[in-house]
């Protein structure tokens, strides 16, 4: 599971909505984009979502994340937000359209959601890319 950064694209269901993505943290960066912690993604502006006509209404803020947070990293006390990260959206009907990560905006940091391994370690991967000129 990669870490979530401030260059994540985090949509609604509907194709064309896209959350503004609003880090609270400067701490923890990854190839000097800020990684989102805990209620980043909460309350957050939703643009572009087409969902409308009849009794619908468009996604236009994030509601509180259900998972996806890590159990175990945080930075300064806030869990840090992980790829599967996933909550409700305002659009109506209500309860039925959810927000996801769609990119988690870097490539190179993976860790595990409960930090803890089978082999009772603790667990964090950074992937190491090469790019040909």
């Amino acid at each position: 599971m990669f870490f979530v950064t401030e260059d994540a694209v985090i949509t609604c269901k509907h194709p064309g909505g896209f959350v503004e993505n609003v880090p609270s943290q400067n701490w923890l960066t990854i190839n000097t984009r800020r990684v989102l912690v805990e209620i980043d993604p909460e309350g957050r502006t939703i643009k572009g979502c087409p969902n409308s006509g009849g009794v619908n209404k468009p996604c236009l803020t994030t509601l509180p994340v259900q998972t996806g947070y890590s159990g175990f990293l945080r930075v300064d006390g806030k869990r840090i937000c992980l790829d599967p990260i996933t909550g409700f959206t305002d659009g109506i009907p209500p309860g039925l359209f959810k927000y996801v990560v769609v990119n988690a905006g870097q490539p190179f940091v993976e860790g595990a959601a409960s930090g803890i391994a089978r082999d009772g370690r603790f667990h964090l991967r950074a992937n190491a890319r090469a790019t040909s000129a």
